[in-house]
């Protein structure tokens, strides 16, 4: 995978892991743990993510 390719999909799952945090921020306010389950398991999927471009 080219440089700036890797970089552009690493900045996008950043600003996308960092919006899901702060929705299961709100959802914990909330007391929504059904939805706290749901953002956890998207937030784990995007750090995965993450993690698999910077291998």
């Amino acid at each position: 995978m080219n440089a700036p390719l890797k970089q552009s999909q690493t900045d996008i799952l950043s600003r996308l892991y960092d919006m899901k945090q702060k929705q299961l921020s709100r959802a914990l306010q909330q007391g929504n743990s059904l939805r706290c389950q749901v953002l956890e398991a998207e937030a784990e999927a995007i750090s995965n993510a993450l993690k698999s471009i910077i291998r």
